[in-house]
């Protein structure tokens, strides 16, 4: 009856122990963006325009972005290389430039990090248009000396 115990007791202490373990709550950054995307509306021929992505590191350990990758050529990302604290805002700023495209646009940024979500997509959109020509006024003469 004693080794019954003693093994019932060992058990026992031995899943208490397994199960403190699986409570222990892994440090781990998670990286919340306050959105994911952004629509410039209207950009007009030659213009570039540049947006701000804030996010947040919710988790409970330092945030490293490792890598912010456009889709193309036309978007430039600038992004913290310091490790982000727990709780901390930061911002990612994206540069769009579109060259001589024309219409409707949709471009995405991968956001690579050590977060739990450790592969984020934001994207930005839009439509570029040639600028609207200016109205041209009718030009005043003057009359000649002479009266003419």
């Amino acid at each position: 009856m004693k080794k019954i115990f003693a093994f019932f007791f060992l058990s026992m202490s031995l899943a208490s122990f397994v199960s403190a373990q699986d409570n222990k709550t892994e440090q781990k950054p998670e990286i919340v963006f306050d959105k994911l995307v952004h629509d410039f509306g209207t950009i007009w021929d030659g213009e570039s325009k540049e947006y701000f992505f804030v996010f947040t590191n919710k988790g409970n350990a330092p945030l490293i972005l490792s890598n912010v990758q456009p889709s193309c050529g036309c978007t430039a990302p600038v992004w913290p290389k310091e490790p982000i604290m727990p709780g901390q805002k930061a911002k990612i700023q994206i540069m769009y430039n579109p060259g001589p495209l024309r219409d409707a646009f949709s471009k995405t940024i991968s956001v690579k990090s050590n977060a739990v979500n450790d592969n984020v997509v934001l994207t930005i959109k839009g439509v570029i248009k040639d600028k609207p020509k200016e109205p041209v006024s009718p030009v005043k003469t003057q009359p000649a000396e002479g009266g003419f």
